[in-house]
């Protein structure tokens, strides 16, 4: 077995536990299956003493984590920060830049920057990889870059927030207004800690960005994404619609046409019998259609420590396989403007 592959997590909240448990206790046979053992030597957070319920006295602490790229020792960084600037867009750009590869959770990062990201990474020859940015659990990234990879993309949509979607089932299911299903999610959890991000389609308009660039070879263009959240959806709409035979549901859109590229995000009436009309709660559902193949439908638990640290470590598996190709399945140079 050759040596250790080494790497440096920053972030410590619900995701990079997750990632540091499974990294730790699926060490040996994640060993198995890359040939290589895969060490964390350094983690870092926003505050040390928090108890993670995780034992973290075997590895470096940093309190800043751009120490992280220019550390000899680390193979991989792994950014579970978030934001589309400050530390993780920094820590990103050096990281790439000192020819370390980079594996991150961060939607808003690679929906804003993740064309100039990828042309580092190529440009100095290291894995920039972000499979758990869209859709949690469900490996929709490498399924359309890999998978799909013979056929001609026509058209990518699906629930890409599994907020919204747990909001919308459960206004259907119990008769409770928008404003009491807000304030029960708000008492769970989900919400991001700005609302706005799932409410307002802006948290699906991120994950919409990457899965075009990924479809249809565009560079990313989270600006020419529409956007209308569910504010403005009633239990009277969602009435109306159950006796029409429709569910309402917040989809993501991307089709691409002689006209160019649309990438939309917005509630939708979905008839009954459709596969993704079905998906409830916190669940994603992405639907691909596509040359030769036609339609393909995916399913799966879109957030949660379990389904996205397994995502990001599925791609730090990846890369200790050897695997450096372009970030977007077709190099920068080939990519065209959305």
């Amino acid at each position: 077995m050759t040596q250790p592959l080494k790497i440096a997590i920053a972030g410590l909240g619900t995701v990079g536990v997750g990632v540091v448990k499974i990294l730790e206790n699926h060490k040996q046979m994640i060993a198995d299956r890359t040939g290589r053992t895969i060490e964390i030597v350094a983690v870092s957070a926003s505050n040390r003493g928090r108890d993670r319920g995780i034992d973290i006295s075997g590895y470096d602490w940093s309190d800043n984590a751009l120490d992280f790229a220019g550390r000899d020792d680390v193979e991989i960084v792994v950014e579970l920060i978030g934001g589309s600037d400050g530390v993780a867009a920094a820590l990103a750009q050096q990281s790439l830049s000192n020819g370390k590869s980079f594996v991150t959770a961060n939607k808003a990062l690679i929906a804003h920057h993740g064309t100039a990201l990828a042309a580092c990474a190529e440009e100095n020859d290291v894995a920039l990889r972000f499979e758990a940015s869209v859709a949690g659990g469900i490996p929709i990234i490498k399924s359309i870059g890999e998978g799909l990879a013979a056929n001609r993309i026509n058209k990518v949509y699906g629930i890409l927030n599994g907020t919204t979607n747990y909001m919308l089932t459960q206004m259907e299911a119990t008769g409770k207004d928008y404003g009491e299903i807000l304030e029960e999610t708000k008492l769970l959890g989900y919400l991001e800690a700005d609302p706005a991000l799932d409410l307002d389609g802006i948290d699906a308009a991120h994950k919409l960005a990457i899965l075009s660039s990924v479809a249809f070879g565009v560079k990313t263009s989270f600006d020419n994404v529409y956007m209308e959240g569910i504010r403005r959806i009633k239990l009277v709409d969602i009435e109306y619609a159950r006796e029409l035979g429709y569910r309402i549901k917040l989809l993501g859109i991307s089709s691409l046409s002689k006209a160019g590229l649309e990438q939309r995000v917005h509630p939708c009436l979905v008839p009954k019998s459709a596969p993704i009309a079905i998906v409830d709660n916190g669940f994603n559902a992405v639907v691909v259609d596509g040359d030769p193949l036609e339609r393909t439908f995916y399913e799966g638990r879109g957030a949660g420590e379990g389904p996205t640290a397994s995502a990001v470590v599925a791609d730090i598996i990846d890369i200790a396989r050897g695997h450096r190709g372009p970030a977007f399945f077709v190099p920068v140079a080939a990519m065209t403007d959305a």
